[in-house]
């Protein structure tokens, strides 16, 4: 690497290490990120929900970053046949070495879709079996539960497991809430807590609008993504197009030489960010609001406390 590529690297590192002490000095801020850094004992709890609700509450964070490192080295070797120089490789490693956080994402967000289409007919099933067959509401969530979709399944037979040992509800419920780790299942189980407490016929009626308000806005959701269904498909090209030009300028002339000079270097670095800017950003405009998380358990509740 030529000194005018290195004097460039270090001018930014310089510039983000004033950022970095003026924000400490002034705010208070810890941590190398953009913003303040939140509590590290509240960060883990995020993290293990967040897997959680991916479906990765078996994967250790020290496992996914084992993962992550290797696919960095990898990309990052394959990065430096194609160009050669440092900075290109290091930025695709990077990018490459995101992929197991993008993964998650979208087993979250598949997980999270899967549950808002189930539990409109989970919560007539279980207001069916409560009501009309006049089961008690322990028996009549288990029993839906379990014969629901696969992917919830495991959540109800750890509740199932808890109900038989203890025969404490509101314990069930916390470990329910914890496994599923889902808005819509604290409501429920908010719902049916109630209703098991204090009894009565209220639980039919607060059932009912509880599963109509969850068709509603699992209708909506339905109906924006359709309307983005174009646009997500153009959003591909973001990358395709320019990978594409990419590796066809290998094959003319001097290609590899070319990018493996200075401006190369900073040419393909840039358009990397430009990539990955785009990327984020054209995601941040088509993504639809999540739900937060209420009612938490008490297990859960204590967790975020920390």
């Amino acid at each position: 690497m030529s000194g005018g590529l290195g004097a460039f690297l270090v001018a930014l590192l310089a510039g983000y290490g004033v950022f970095l002490l003026y924000t400490a000095m002034v705010f208070g801020w810890r941590g190398v990120g953009f913003g303040p850094a939140p509590a590290p004992r509240r960060r883990g709890a995020r993290l293990r929900e967040y897997l959680v609700q991916a479906g990765l509450e078996r994967v250790r964070p020290v496992e996914l970053l084992a993962v992550t490192a290797s696919l960095f080295a990898v990309a990052a070797a394959l990065a430096w046949a194609l160009y050669g120089g440092l900075v290109v490789p290091l930025a695709a490693g990077a990018i490459v070495a995101s992929a197991p956080l993008w993964s998650a994402r979208s087993r979250r967000r598949t997980r999270r879709d899967l549950a808002r289409e189930a539990w409109p007919r989970l919560i007539e099933e279980i207001r069916l079996h409560a009501v009309t067959l006049g089961r008690s509401v322990p028996q009549a969530l288990l029993t839906v539960g379990l014969r629901g979709p696969a992917e919830m399944r495991p959540a109800f037979e750890a509740a199932q497991r808890e109900w038989l040992m203890s025969t404490d509800f509101e314990r069930t419920l916390d470990v329910l809430r914890s496994q599923l780790a889902d808005p819509t299942a604290d409501a429920v189980c908010e719902t049916l807590l109630i209703a098991h407490d204090v009894g009565g016929t209220d639980v039919d009626r607060r059932l009912r609008a509880l599963a109509a308000d969850r068709i509603q806005d699992l209708q909506g959701r339905k109906d924006a993504r359709a309307k983005q269904a174009g646009v997500r498909f153009a959003r591909l090209f973001v990358l395709a197009v320019p990978l594409g030009m990419a590796f066809v300028g290998l094959s003319i002339g001097e290609g590899r030489a070319a990018y493996a000079s200075d401006a190369g270097q900073v040419g393909v670095l840039v358009a990397f960010a430009l990539m990955a800017g785009c990327w984020v950003w054209a995601g941040h405009l088509l993504r639809m609001p999540d739900e937060q998380r209420v009612f938490l358990g008490s297990d859960d509740a204590q967790r975020v406390r920390r």
